[in-house]
């Protein structure tokens, strides 16, 4: 054994690997940090190079990818307030106002730290359970599945904040909008809004960035100030390597849940941070900071999303089943290069098995380390003026959202669900937990309508079952009786909002909830069963809510004013929504290039009084960069009304 595991460190170390694997972490960290591509997107980027490359260089190629990218996109999500991928979502909560009261390179060193430790926890636990996973994995049916997406589920409650009955309104709203469109049994279109674009789902990317991104940066524009009034460079990022020595418990913990919902196929990150998330707020004596900028809510899901690689790859290489969309296409690169995954490859081919796993391994280290070196220069970003970060932000979230299906569907569905969290926050209806019931919706459907086909109700009495329940209610004890963070999306200071307004948001959502029972009523009971129920019994929520917000602002469902309501200077709300409009006209009318430079010359003209030579230059480089964007990895841009008559020359077709 010792033989093989030392053959194949010396393959790892091999000039070669290491440095096609430096090539594969590069992309990797590239496509972390632009939000919205992600791994499946990289992966599918580095798969055609792999034709007539050696066994051991395409591996090390994939593999830094693979391992790094969930680092890179810990820099928008923690000093943009952007999720750059499904699985930094949760980093937001804590990361983005560490950044904003200038603390970005502390929580950014944080972040970088404990994922090499949970990338290097993940290699070491695929390094010892490549041998006896076999039995483990094969004893998890589609009940424990489901029962595993209902310890996420559980998770609610603690990021609620002092609203609990809006967290579990906001998680049904999750569910609904995540079972919109085909359902998997029957094939019926249900909550599809008659829309062919909604028939295959809404894209989780459009979701995350609409529910997060549009928000803050709309919040940041009103405001008109910088992210940070300074970078906290220096001590800051050894700082955030000491949050993660001290707080090593966290992070050991989280990355064991990383590894075991990355072992589960179809979880995934964008489970693993915020299941990581949850556990670090129920075990925390001081929740008080949670939400606010406490370090704990940047350690738990970076470290977990990282160990999801090594996670994953148990069940790819075991049995050929991929353990999220990125080992999907691992998968077929494996294929390409002519190995066949399965229990035949640990027993004949060990060695190349264990030079994936160092590979894994030195590659999150590697990732980290050039992490640490850009991160001083990247923390200064916080510091220039919002209004010239704001077209750059959104022109990358506009364009990364378009690429999920390449329909125009992508662009609507990000601004009308942009809408609707920017009201949200506004509101006090926490957004994490509609994020939540969003990304386990599917799953949760399937495993339950599996689980009762093949076993009838006796799944409930299977083992694994009643251990994960037995997990999940203490859990949920845990939350309850230590007490919710108070992670509110609407503040407590100052004055009351007007009642009127609130109680108007409230019917609104009474009104979808309604919209959700009267479309399922129509379907088969295959099709209506399981979103019928949780539709149901969020209307009835929703009206409690409504009518305990009509009595009057006593109630602990009101929301109170905001500093970015109250303080002087601060810009209408109707405002930017105006803004996005012109952008979404002007792409739909020009074509998204063209759309957007007339954006960007306006934008930069009239809000952030930028001078005519610095306007023409920082418009000229968005467009280049959007160029350069399309014709390195072969994007494709929203097409306008003028496109339709007019033959245009790249890249304004």
């Amino acid at each position: 054994m010792l033989d093989v595991v030392g053959a194949a460190l010396l393959n790892v170390l091999s000039g070669t690997h290491l440095l096609y694997m430096l090539v594969g972490v590069g992309v990797g960290l590239l496509v972390g940090i632009l939000p919205g591509l992600g791994g499946i997107a990289g992966m599918s980027i580095l798969l055609p190079f792999v034709y007539g490359m050696d066994t051991i260089s395409a591996l090390a190629l994939l593999i830094g990818l693979l391992a790094v990218v969930p680092t890179g996109d810990t820099f928008t999500s923690i000093l943009m307030g952007i999720p750059g991928s499904a699985a930094s979502q949760a980093t937001i909560l804590d990361g983005f106002p560490m950044a904003k009261r200038g603390e970005a390179a502390r929580a950014l060193s944080a972040a970088f730290f404990s994922s090499m430790v949970g990338g290097i926890f993940g290699a070491l636990v695929l390094t010892g359970f490549i041998l006896v996973a076999r039995p483990v994995i094969l004893a998890f049916s589609s009940a424990e599945l489901f029962m595993l997406t209902v310890l996420g589920l559980g998770m609610v409650g603690v990021l609620s904040g002092s609203s609990f009955v809006k967290g579990l309104l906001s998680c049904a709203l999750g569910l609904l909008m995540g079972l919109a469109g085909a359902a998997p049994a029957t094939g019926e279109w249900r909550l599809a809004l008659g829309l062919e674009y909604v028939v295959d789902g809404l894209p989780l990317v459009v979701v995350a960035l609409g529910i997060f991104a549009i928000p803050e940066i709309i919040d940041l524009l009103r405001r008109n100030t910088a992210i940070a009034e300074v970078a906290a460079l220096g001590r800051g990022w050894l700082q955030g390597i000491r949050d993660t020595l001290r707080e090593w418990g966290i992070v050991l913990r989280c990355s064991g849940i990383g590894c075991l919902i990355g072992a589960m196929p179809g979880l995934g990150g964008s489970v693993a941070d915020w299941m990581a998330y949850g556990h670090a707020v129920q075990i925390a004596k001081d929740k008080s900071r949670f939400g606010r900028g406490d370090v704990r809510g940047v350690l738990a899901p970076e470290s977990a999303n990282n160990a999801v690689a090594g996670g994953a790859l148990i069940p790819t290489l075991l049995f050929g089943i991929p353990g999220s969309g990125s080992t999907a296409i691992f998968l077929g690169g494996l294929v390409l290069l002519g190995i066949q995954p399965g229990i035949m490859l640990v027993e004949t081919q060990l060695d190349l098995v264990y030079t994936i796993i160092w590979t894994l391994a030195i590659a999150n280290i590697v990732g980290a380390g050039l992490c640490f070196g850009v991160s001083p220069f990247v923390a200064r970003l916080t510091t220039l003026p919002y209004t010239y970060v704001a077209p750059f932000m959104l022109m990358i979230i506009f364009f990364a959202a378009y690429q999920a299906t390449t329909d125009w569907g992508d662009i609507l569905a990000l601004i009308a669900i942009g809408v609707l969290g920017l009201y949200m926050r506004r509101f006090g209806w926490p957004r994490p937990p509609l994020i939540i019931g969003f990304v386990l919706a599917d799953g949760a459907e399937n495993y339950l309508y599996q689980a009762i086909q093949f076993q009838g109700w006796s799944w409930l009495w299977r083992p694994g079952v009643l251990i994960i329940a037995a997990i999940t209610i203490a859990s949920m004890w845990a939350g309850a009786r230590y007490g919710r963070t108070p992670i509110d999306e609407g503040g407590a200071s100052g004055r009351v909002r007007d009642t009127r307004s609130q109680f108007v948001f409230a019917l609104f959502m009474v009104a979808v909830f309604a919209y959700a029972v009267v479309d399922l009523l129509r379907w088969s009971f295959l099709a209506k069963a399981f979103p019928l129920g949780i539709a149901l019994i969020a209307l009835a929520g929703a009206v409690l809510v409504a009518a305990v917000i009509l009595r009057g602002p006593s109630t602990s469902l009101m929301v109170f004013d905001t500093e970015a309501d109250t303080a002087p200077g601060t810009a209408s709300l109707a405002r930017y929504l105006l803004w996005l409009a012109g952008l979404l006209g002007a792409s739909g009318l020009f074509g998204f290039v063209i759309g957007l430079a007339l954006f960007f010359a306006a934008f930069l003209h009239f809000e952030a009084r930028s001078p005519l030579a610095r306007n023409g230059l920082l418009t000229a480089s968005a467009v280049a960069f959007l160029a350069a964007m399309s014709y390195t990895f072969v994007l494709d841009f929203p097409r306008g009304l003028l496109q339709q008559v007019v033959e245009m020359p790249w890249p304004l077709r």
